[in-house]
């Protein structure tokens, strides 16, 4: 084995060939990336970065010390665009190929498109571009309209309404989020928006938008809602989740159906591996095959990945773990809210309070809200190791 090479240069990517480094892989590794810079952090996109407490340089992943670890070659701006694993081999966009060893997908995932506003020039938010662009139109216009009451569109209603403007979110679901929070942490949520100015309306969907024609190009002038209504804005932020990215590995008989669909080892095929967004795997613990588009997971994953290339033969059963922020509330959750848990209050205080979630005499997930120190001792105890039964 004398080349690695990993399709995805962003947190994955980069962890990946940092652990390769760490277990004494000595060969080459070639990292191919289709964006033109080096790899940053993406969680600040919604908060720090756009409101401008951060700027761009504290959120690259790629200081020089970062670099002499890897010991990579970087292909940036390069897109991959098909995978031939009988013979090793990956095309890039520029008809170049390229050989590997060992091959690792993370190319991660890219936002879902709402077919009412595809014609349309809304925002979503993904890459450093996406940020800058819906930044400076929030600056601009003061008025923001948000499709999807998602983690993603209410960080973003969050850090609008820091930056002064006028928020409304549009969510087709009546309880957004109780399935990944549980219904009291959602209806929680829900409400710190509304207190906070957010015109917050669920069980609402979106028909179209309008756009004009100006000397300038194609402009947003507002959003149709279902049932007819109108709320003007120029400025439509589409955050209604995200797709794998795997469209460049259509027949090369992996298992595409909602990422790249791997064993209890991250191993997609021979010589073939996937870490990160992008990565669907067999949970052993757990007993079902799982998808995990957080920050926490790109990073353990990576490091499994390089292990089970090195030979540790080892499953992924990590502990899932994530946390989202609003305001000056931070939400952990580490483990999982299985359809028809049953739901606990643990702790609370004034602004604070632990929720635990049950299945089958186990514990298999524990949520905080401002209460990290608070939830630490339950996820200690958290249990998985059986599977689930919703």
């Amino acid at each position: 084995m004398r080349r690695v090479v990993i399709v995805g240069g962003s947190a994955a990517g980069l962890a990946t060939a940092e652990a390769l480094r760490r277990f004494n892989f000595d060969g080459e590794i070639v990292i191919v990336g289709d964006e033109a810079e080096h790899a940053y952090d993406r969680p600040p996109l919604s908060k720090q970065l756009l409101c401008g407490d951060w700027d761009e340089e504290r959120a690259k992943l790629m200081p020089p010390a970062r670099v002499d670890r890897i010991g990579a070659e970087f292909r940036l701006a390069t897109r991959a665009t098909a995978l031939w694993p009988d013979d090793r081999l990956i095309w890039l966009h520029d008809g170049g190929k390229l050989a590997y060893d060992e091959l690792v997908i993370a190319t991660g995932v890219r936002p879902r498109s709402l077919p009412a506003t595809e014609s349309a020039p809304v925002h979503v938010l993904r890459t450093l571009p996406d940020c800058r662009r819906l930044g400076a139109a929030i600056r601009e216009h003061g008025r923001l309209v948000i499709v999807g009451a998602g983690f993603i569109g209410l960080e973003v209603a969050a850090t609008a309404r820091k930056l002064g403007a006028e928020v409304t979110v549009l969510e087709p679901l009546t309880a957004p989020l109780a399935s990944r929070l549980g219904d009291y942490t959602a209806s929680r949520l829900l409400a710190l928006h509304r207190e906070a100015g957010v015109d917050l309306r669920c069980g609402v969907g979106v028909s179209a938008i309008t756009v004009s024609e100006t000397s300038s190009g194609r402009v947003v002038e507002g959003v149709v809602a279902a049932g007819g209504s109108i709320i003007e804005s120029p400025v439509v932020l589409v955050a209604i989740g995200c797709v794998p990215n795997v469209g460049w590995l259509t027949g090369s008989g992996l298992d595409l159906a909602d990422g790249v669909g791997c064993d209890a080892y991250c191993r997609a095929g021979p010589h073939i591996w996937a870490a990160g967004d992008v990565a669907r795997w067999h949970h052993d613990g757990l007993g079902q095959s799982l998808r995990i588009e957080h920050r926490m997971n790109a990073n353990e994953q990576a490091t499994a990945v390089a292990a089970n290339i090195m030979g540790a033969a080892r499953p992924f059963t990590p502990v899932p773990f994530f946390w989202t922020d609003h305001y000056q509330t931070k939400i952990q959750l580490a483990g999982i809210v299985a359809a028809g848990a049953e739901e606990r209050a643990e702790f609370a205080d004034e602004d604070s309070f632990v929720r635990s979630f049950w299945a089958e005499g186990r514990l298999i997930g524990v949520l905080g809200w401002n209460a990290a120190k608070a939830m630490m001792p339950l996820r200690r105890s958290l249990d998985m190791t059986a599977p689930v039964v919703a």
